[in-house]
């Protein structure tokens, strides 16, 4: 017969390759988030710079979105604890509130 907490044993190396696209999924949105906090306009008429703050701010909103998608999931949230969406939903924050401090 099948041991009920024979499962339960399985969820920390589940819980260590569900770490490895939440973990990549943070570090590109770590990336584009400090692109975006680099980037500094020379003024008004600098379209090409207020262009590339979007496109990262952009790019980290869907990184975030997607590390929200995939803890979403059921299965997913049984073994991954909440606290794994913190870096990504800290960095699609603040570049959420860049994106419109640019514009």
């Amino acid at each position: 017969m099948t041991d009920p907490h024979h499962v339960e044993d399985d969820s920390g190396c589940l819980r260590l390759v569900l770490a490895v696209p939440f973990s990549l999924l943070a570090l590109i949105a770590a990336f584009f988030c400090r692109t975006a906090l680099t980037i500094h306009p020379y003024g008004a008429w600098d379209r090409d710079a207020f262009a590339g703050i979007a496109v990262s701010c952009l790019l980290t909103i869907g990184s975030t979105g997607a590390t929200v998608m995939l803890w979403a999931m059921p299965s997913v949230r049984l073994v991954v604890r909440a606290w794994w969406l913190a870096p990504a939903l800290v960095f699609g924050v603040v570049a959420g509130v860049r994106w419109v401090m640019s514009t």
